[in-house]
């Protein structure tokens, strides 16, 4: 097996290799399309076919994919003091004997195809402006403390172009939010949040609907991750139409240090 960048040359078998689960491969399709300066990624090669991969993105986000064997020769390429990573679930303890994990997690990669859509919208989501960036971050902080305690209104604010926003207000408090990226590979809705005091209302179920209605009018398939544990999300989303793809392990780790 050989590991090889596919900067040097083998940018075709990449996408040959994608192209056949560009959902488990979503965010390498994503990055590399559209950040390729702040990507690298790693392929696992054995002859002429790509046995698994590996995603560096901004020097902080780790992705891979492959077998044991295969994660473990990729993982061995990083060495970064902290990382965000998503692994296949039976990787976990590769992933370990490096890096001291601060929030862990089964993610799960859920699905919609088209025809099994329940579209329910009890109460109808605004689309927002980049002017309601504060109040997405302090929805965001509420919903999870734990994942986006950080969140900031300038964060949102520097990539609000490139993301559909929804939000349901609850007379003038914006307390529901939602958004996703139109790719034509696949619409991941990569925030759903509603504040804690506002739910068991719908508002979740509103704006996952309306998101999936406005995927399908441009792409053909809207995806979406979800923690494990998460059950009244899962039941959120299962309701709506979703099915389960993929379960991958999520964490935020430090490097150990020897």
């Amino acid at each position: 097996m050989k590991i090889v960048s596919i900067r040097d040359g083998f940018e075709q078998a990449f996408w040959n290799h994608v192209n056949r689960d560009p959902f488990d491969y979503h965010f390498f399709i994503l990055d590399w399309r559209e950040n390729r300066e702040k990507t690298e990624i790693l392929l696992a090669t054995e002859g002429e076919k790509i046995e698994g991969a590996m995603l560096v993105y901004s020097d902080y986000i780790v992705q891979l994919r492959g077998n044991v064997e295969i994660v473990e020769r990729l993982f061995e390429y990083v060495n970064l003091e902290r990382i965000e990573l998503e692994a296949p679930l039976n990787c976990e303890q590769i992933i370990t004997k490096k890096y001291k994990p601060q929030i862990k997690h089964e993610l799960v990669l859920m699905w919609l195809k088209r025809g099994d859509e329940n579209i329910q919208i009890k109460h109808k989501p605004v689309q927002l402006g980049i002017e309601d960036a504060a109040d997405v971050a302090k929805v965001m902080r509420s919903a999870d403390p734990e994942w986006w305690g950080d969140v900031t209104a300038e964060e949102q604010s520097s990539k609000w172009e490139k993301v559909f926003w929804l939000g349901i207000r609850h007379g003038r408090n914006l307390v529901s939010v939602g958004n996703t990226r139109f790719k034509d590979f696949g619409s991941n809705i990569g925030v759903i949040a509603t504040d804690e005091r506002y739910r068991n209302m719908g508002y979740a179920t509103s704006i996952v609907s309306a998101l999936v209605q406005e995927i399908q009018k441009r792409s053909s398939t809207p995806l979406i991750h979800v923690i494990g544990n998460n059950a009244p999300a899962i039941r959120v989303y299962s309701r709506v139409g979703f099915k389960p793809y993929q379960h991958y392990v999520l964490m935020r780790a430090q490097r150990i240090k020897n």
